[in-house]
């Protein structure tokens, strides 16, 4: 006999009356383990299949000489440029690519005629107005459409290109092509060559909050100077170059606006002329200060170098006092970048500016300067958190990838909510301006700015350094760094309720209809937030804390940063490394979690308790008598009973006989010699394991899940017993390899362990959509609705207590009056000091 039957009678039974259910039928099989360098591309002398550049690895240089005047009063923008580009690859080049984001504002643009008016996905103000039900109601539009189909009518927009001359000033031929330029080349340029050319081009700047762009001004009529300010922030401000790489060539895929850029890194120096009373923060190192900043400023931005907390280079108050001032004539400052894949600025006269060195010694630049930039409707808030934020974010994400790589960081206020650029961001959280002239803000503005600040501060390591393609592929920058913002974010405070970053967060969107694969290409993503932030974020978050480990995945994921920093890796660079790098076998979970839509939701079907059945009549027979015993009884014999009826047999004692005395739980000697001979028929190896485990005893438990959501992962059991003890078990993901839908997993504990509850994912690390399967035995849980509603509290995060609190108490005659009573003086006065004075 070569096996033992592991179960009481009645769980032999029902487990082998299931086990037919749990088998693939045929047709059905699916593999989610496939390995995916089926569908990765091959490797090469250019990317190997390590997952790191190859020995003959290249990537094209552009440089960038520009001078560039901003016209304040007509809010458009004049610039020469000279572009010196390097062809570093084997191929000869006949003709340059670039790229003309600014056209993507004129009414005839692909972006523009190629719209789906209220659709998914589109970028911009809402269409539809609030409360439309859905497509197939009347269509409606909104104010802000509206508003900004009157800028469209009221302006035009997009690049005036006045020449294209080469090194000599000859005239080149040119194409425009919505937002991209072909520039046909007199001589082809061949490998290890270089072109000179020269561009001369102006611009209106947009209305950002009009047009919902990625840079432009925003006005304040309300301030003390005649006509109001501006703030100007310029981004895709010049015409750049278009990639071209070894996997794809030229990246001339028109801009729509939702896919970002895709860049060649070189060196800048740039040239901006603005109305002499302006502030300007740029990419780069300013080259001038003797020209542009006055004595106190100078001595200011120095002693912030070796400060410990931030220094005001120019004050609240002299901000404030500037937006009244009219300039005399234009300073023009000038910036140098080394080794940057962009250049953006900001001017206006309104802002304040405070600068802290950061300290990162060994480092190529071993003093950051962090700086932030912000009118005066930034306040506090910017003033507490901004640079504090810029500062927090590199030492958090230095060390998981590389020391900052640039001499500067900078968070600017503006119209943009957040948008990043080579040593410069742009974000737009503000406090509110009260009745009473003091400042406050919410706990979700809060949150708001020190979580933009964080993500577009990243965004200079990803894919600012790391230069990955943003229009094809969004997620490997904004997933990659909505997984280290929230890391950075846990670590400035983890009570604060950020959100878009774990797998509990993503759970509404992986089950709903309006998705595709993580892999899509950036235009065609439904919902670009959870689809290219939140669940990569999520599945890196799963994959550090649950399936490789903290060491194994900071090890892999810095040594990805290390072999890409100033390069362009693909997905399957990353991927690569990872597993590469880790040692695991990871194509599983890229395929699953990249590439389908599939969600996470594991049930816990069944749990069989089973005991050792020894074959042993004299043993078993008495344990399988108690078993009967202990079933329920029979409903009518129970109803006899406590009616009184009595029994015939009890009443009639003479027609009993041997069977009621014995039962089929009866030993025999025919079942002892069964039992014998089955001993008799062991190996001596058999034998022992039997009579070891008998004296043993052990308690088996068979634990039957389903995969209802597709996703294979890893499960996560939390196990209580009758003793009070708890485990914490996982089981690898590996377990659904030969059968996807359905599995059993056998548990061995000492005699006498008796389980209790066992609950699938107990700390909801996998995002599990269905937490009513995850327990066994079933019990009543929350739904997720009201769990989430207690939890992220939005209406307590975004009442504005700092204001709130300041307001009088009303008695109850003062209902009807108005306002009576004294607000809190104290505790305003704490939150903030200088309300008074503003």
């Amino acid at each position: 006999m070569r096996f033992v039957i592991l179960a009481a009678a009645a769980a032999l039974i029902a487990f082998g009356a299931n086990a037919q259910g749990i088998e693939q039928t045929k047709g059905d099989f699916e593999d989610k383990f496939r390995q995916l360098d089926e569908v990765l591309p091959t490797p090469n002398i250019y990317r190997n299949a390590a997952g790191e550049p190859g020995h003959q690895y290249w990537q094209q240089k552009a440089d960038y000489d520009i001078s560039v005047e901003l016209d304040e009063t007509a809010r458009r923008i004049s610039a020469t440029g000279t572009v010196t580009y390097q062809n570093n690859s084997p191929d000869t080049l006949r003709y340059l690519w670039l790229q003309l984001d600014q056209n993507i504002f004129k009414s005839d643009s692909l972006a523009e005629l190629s719209n789906d008016f209220g659709g998914l996905g589109r970028r911009g103000p809402a269409t539809v107005a609030p409360g439309a039900e859905g497509r197939n109601s009347p269509p409606k539009l909104s104010f802000g459409e509206l508003r900004r189909q009157q800028a469209f009518d009221d302006n035009t927009f997009g690049y005036d290109i006045k020449a294209v001359v080469d090194g000599s000033g000859a005239p080149l031929s040119n194409t425009i092509v919505g937002t991209l330029m072909r520039i046909d080349l007199r001589r082809p340029l061949a490998p290890g060559q270089s072109t000179v050319f020269r561009i001369d081009w102006a611009y209106n700047i947009v209305e950002e909050n009009a047009v919902s762009a990625r840079s432009g001004y925003e006005h304040f009529p309300d301030d003390a100077r005649e006509g109001g300010n501006d703030i100007f922030l310029l981004a895709q401000w010049f015409p750049r170059m278009i990639a071209y790489s070894d996997y794809e060539g030229w990246h001339n895929k028109e801009f729509l606006g939702r896919g970002e850029f895709t860049l060649e890194f070189g060196d800048y120096e740039v040239d901006i002329t603005v109305p002499n009373d302006h502030i300007v923060s740029s990419t780069g190192v300013l080259q001038n200060p003797m020209q542009v900043l006055t004595a106190t400023q100078r001595r200011r931005l120095a002693a912030a170098r070796s400060a410990d907390s931030p220094v005001f280079v120019v004050t609240p108050e002299e901000a404030l006092a500037n937006e009244s001032s009219n300039p005399d004539g234009t300073k023009t400052w000038t910036f140098k970048a080394e080794n940057v894949r962009d250049f953006a600025w900001a001017s206006s006269r309104k802002f304040a500016w405070d600068a802290q060195g950061h300290k990162q010694p060994g480092a190529k630049y071993e003093t950051v300067m962090a700086m932030s930039f912000w009118p005066k409707e930034g306040g506090k808030l910017w003033e507490k958190y901004s640079t504090a934020a810029v500062i927090h974010t590199m030492e958090v994400y230095s060390r998981f990838s590389f020391d900052y790589p640039y001499p500067a960081a900078q968070s600017v206020n503006g119209p943009v909510g957040g948008m990043e650029y080579p040593m410069i961001t742009f974000n737009g959280p503000r406090t509110t301006l009260q009745d009473d002239g003091a400042r406050t803000y919410t706990m979700a503005e809060k949150v708001f700015l020190i979580g933009v600040v964080i993500h577009e501060i990243g965004h200079i390591y990803f894919p600012m350094t790391v230069n990955s393609d943003e229009r094809q592929w969004t997620w490997m920058d904004e997933g990659l760094n909505s997984f280290l913002d929230s890391v950075a974010g846990y670590e400035w405070d983890p009570d604060i309720q950020w959100t878009r970053s774990l797998p509990r967060d993503l759970v509404d969107y992986m089950v709903s209809e309006h998705q595709v694969p993580i892999m899509t290409q950036s235009d065609s993503v439904l919902q670009l937030g959870p689809n290219a932030y939140g669940k990569p974020s999520a599945a890196l978050h799963l994959l550090r804390e649950t399936i490789l480990g903290r060491e194994l995945f900071d090890f892999a994921f810095k040594e990805y940063a290390r072999r890409w920093k100033f390069k362009r890796p693909t997905p399957a660079d990353f991927f690569r490394t990872m597993e590469e790098a880790s040692g695991v076998d990871l194509d599983w979970f890229w395929r699953g979690w990249f590439y389908t839509t599939d969600h996470v939701d594991v049930s816990l079907d069944r749990v069989y308790a089973l005991r050792l059945d020894t074959k042993n009549p004299d043993v078993d027979f008495a344990r399988r008598r108690q078993e009967d015993a202990d079933k329920p009884g029979k409903i009518g014999v129970e109803r006899n009973a406590a009616e009184g009826l009595s029994i015939w047999v009890d009443e009639n004692p003479d027609v009993t006989d041997f069977y009621d005395e014995n039962d089929i739980y009866t030993p025999t000697n025919v079942d002892r010699n069964a039992y014998n001979k089955m001993l008799a028929d062991l190996e001596d190896w058999e034998r022992a394991a039997l009579e070891r485990a008998v004296k043993e005893d052990k308690a088996y438990y068979v634990l039957e899940f389903s995969n209802i959501g597709g996703l294979v992962t890893p499960i996560l059991l939390q196990i209580d017993f009758a003793n009070g003890a708890q485990e914490n078990l996982l089981i690898p993901a590996e377990i659904w390899r030969r059968n996807p839908h359905r599995v059993r997993k056998l548990l061995v504990y000492d005699k006498g362990t008796e389980i209790t509850q066992i609950v699938v994912d107990p700390n909801w690390e996998t995002g599990d959509a269905d937490v009513e399967n995850n327990h066994y035995p079933r019990r009543i849980v929350p739904s997720r609705v009201e769990v989430f509603k207690s939890q992220t509290g939005s209406s307590f995060v975004r009442k504005d207590i700092m204001h709130d609190i300041r307001q009088p108490l009303k008695s109850d005659d003062d209902k009807e009056s108005g306002p009576a009573g004294k607000p809190d003086d104290e505790a305003a006065e704490a939150i903030d000091p200088e309300a008074r004075k503003q």
